[in-house]
C-alpha cells in the first residue's frame, strides 16, 4: 500500500525527531589538514607519548582509526592539546605510511603478528658471547624479520671477555654484515658506546636481543641522560635473564645524530608472517640467479637454479648455504 500519492514534496514527508538530540551519524570524515606532525616515543596502556617538534605530548588514537594502532616510531598526524603541558591530551588523527616495519609472532603457529618498531633504518641485533651463551637460531630469526621488513641488519656482540667472536664471525661471515664486538670493560668506560654510535649515526636503530645479553646497558651508555632502563642479572640455573625493559622506547642520540629504540628482551622471535620468498631480495648476488627457477621454488630442493648459479661462480657458495640457513629458520625453533 503506497504511504504518499505518486507526486510527492520534501513537506509532505515526515521527519522522525533526533531523540538524543545529537548531530545525525555520517561517514565523511575531517581530513585535518591543519594537524601538525609528530613521532611516537612510546606506548603504554592506551596512551601514546610523541615528539611533536621539541615537546613531549600525551596522546590517544581517534576512534575513527578503527583497529589501526601506532607503534614506536610511527609518523603520526595530531590535533587538540599540543602544549605538552601536565593532564592535557592530544589526539593521532592519521598514522602515515611505513617505510619499514618489524614484526613478529608470539610462535611459529601464532598467525597474530605483532608490530614491534616502524621505520627504523637499521636493527641492531645484540647477543652475548658468553653468561647466556650465544643463540644462533634466534639471531637467524631476527636476521630474517629485518630483511623481511626493510631494515639493515647490525650485529653487536658483548662480553668478549668472556669468550672469543671467532666462531660467531665465522658462521655470518658470508652474510656481510657490518658488527662490533664490545667487552664488559668497554662498556663500563665508554668505549664500546663510542663505536656502536659510529654505526648509528644519523639512522633509526632498533635494539633487539634475549634477556641478560647486555642490551639495555648498551642503550644506556649511548643515551647516559635517560636513566628509567634498569639492569638485569642471568640466572645461573636457567641460563638465561631476567626481562628489563617492558615497552619498546625512542631515544635521542645526542646532537641529533640519530635514534635509539631500545625494545623488550625477547626469548621468541616467531616468523609466520614471512613469506619465505621476500628473504632472497637480501642477497642480491643470488636474486638473478632464481629467474630459473620452478614456479614457488624453496630454494631448497633438488631443481632449484640456485645451486647451477652457484656453480657457474656467480656467488658465492657460502651465501648460498646461508640463505637456505636463514630460510630453514622459519621451519624449527631457535631451540633446536
Amino acid at each position: 500500500m503506497r504511504r504518499y500519492g505518486k507526486h510527492t514534496d520534501e513537506d509532505d514527508i515526515r521527519a522522525r525527531p533526533n531523540r538524543k538530540g545529537n548531530r545525525p551519524r555520517t561517514n565523511i570524515r575531517p581530513k585535518h589538514e591543519d594537524a601538525a606532525e609528530g613521532m611516537v616515543l612510546t606506548v603504554d596502556r592506551g596512551r601514546l607519548t610523541c615528539l611533536v617538534e621539541d615537546r613531549v605530548v600525551l596522546a590517544m588514537k581517534a576512534r575513527e582509526l578503527g583497529r589501526k594502532a601506532a607503534v614506536v616510531g610511527d609518523r603520526v598526524a595530531l590535533v587538540g592539546d599540543l602544549s605538552g603541558k601536565k593532564d592535557t591530551l592530544a589526539r593521532i588523527v592519521r598514522i602515515e605510511p611505513r617505510d619499514s616495519v618489524l614484526r613478529r609472532t608470539a610462535d611459529d603457529d601464532d598467525p597474530y603478528e605483532r608490530v614491534v618498531v616502524a621505520n627504523a633504518d637499521q636493527l641492531a641485533i645484540v647477543t652475548a658471547l658468553a653468561d647466556p651463551e650465544p643463540r644462533p637460531r634466534l639471531i637467524d630469526r631476527c636476521l630474517v624479520a629485518a630483511f623481511d621488513g626493510g631494515l639493515e641488519p647490525l650485529l653487536v656482540m658483548t662480553k668478549s671477555d668472556l669468550a672469543p667472536p671467532d666462531e660467531l664471525l665465522e658462521l655470518y661471515g658470508a652474510l656481510d654484515i657490518p658488527y662490533v664486538v664490545t667487552s664488559r670493560e668497554e662498556l663500563e668506560s665508554g668505549d664500546a658506546a663510542d663505536r656502536v654510535r659510529e654505526q648509528l649515526d644519523g639512522r633509526i636503530t632498533a635494539f633487539v636481543g634475549h634477556s641478560g645479553v647486555g642490551k639495555t646497558t648498551l642503550v644506556n651508555a649511548l643515551v647516559p641522560a635517560d636513566r628509567r632502563r634498569t639492569t638485569g642479572h642471568v640466572n645461573a640455573v636457567t641460563g638465561r635473564g631476567r626481562h628489563t625493559t617492558t615497552s619498546a622506547l625512542a631515544l635521542p642520540l645526542s646532537d641529533d645524530e640519530g635514534w635509539v629504540i631500545d625494545t623488550p628482551g625477547v626469548r621468541s622471535f616467531g616468523l609466520h608472517h614471512v613469506d619465505p620468498s621476500r628473504v632472497i631480495h637480501a642477497f642480491p648476488d643470488l636474486e638473478p640467479g632464481t629467474e630459473g627457477c620452478p614456479r614457488a621454488c624453496s630454494h631448497d630442493e633438488p631443481d632449484c637454479a640456485l645451486d647451477q648459479w652457484v656453480a657457474d661462480g656467480h656467488a658465492d657458495p657460502q651465501r648460498l648455504y646461508s640463505l637456505r640457513r636463514l630460510l630453514a629458520t622459519r621451519e624449527r625453533r631457535e631451540g633446536d
